[in-house]
């Protein structure tokens, strides 16, 4: 009887550690599919990292520019709901002419310039300099278009948005 109580606890270890090894497996195919995503995006940006400059003064296209704007800027309001971020992506697809799957790619790399800038603050004033840099100060249109949609449809802005709202009026000059 001992004997076979040892021979299931050792199948159940062993049964264990493989479970264990396909999750690992697992969640390293996840990131490897999300690095993949990121260098996709910014591939098809056009974007390229210089080691001496920080991400978003490395920034060469407006629509990148303006897309990571309205990622950060509706990241100061709250938690997105899957609602929010289709209605987020309707509306880059709609203002800025692209496809969904841009669209989407604009979405990761906006996350990840935010991510770069140590939140959604800064990466605001930080990308909205940017943009006024690269266009001029009607580039700020497209961005605001696509805020309205999508605060419309979160129930309106938050203080933190309307402080940062003011803030790039003044880097626009508007």
């Amino acid at each position: 009887m001992h004997i076979l109580i040892g021979l299931i606890t050792l199948i159940g270890g062993i049964a264990f550690w493989i479970y264990r090894a396909r999750m690992a497996a697992n969640a390293a195919s996840e990131i490897a599919d999300i690095a993949g995503t990121v260098v996709g995006a910014a591939r098809r940006f056009g974007f390229r990292r210089r080691h001496d400059m920080h991400p978003v003064d490395c920034i060469d296209d407006a629509t990148l520019a303006a897309g990571a704007l309205t990622v950060a800027f509706l990241d100061l309001g709250p938690a997105q709901t899957e609602e929010i971020r289709k209605a987020h992506l309707l509306a880059l697809q709609q203002h800025f002419a692209i496809e969904k799957v841009e669209a989407e790619e604009l979405l990761v790399m906006g996350h990840w310039l935010v991510n770069e800038c140590n939140g959604p603050a800064p990466a605001t004033t930080r990308l909205g300099k940017r943009l006024m840099k690269l266009t001029g100060s009607h580039a700020l249109d497209a961005p605001l278009k696509v805020i309205n949609d999508v605060a419309g449809a979160s129930g309106g802005l938050i203080d933190s948005q309307r402080d940062a709202l003011h803030d790039l009026r003044t880097i626009f000059r508007r």
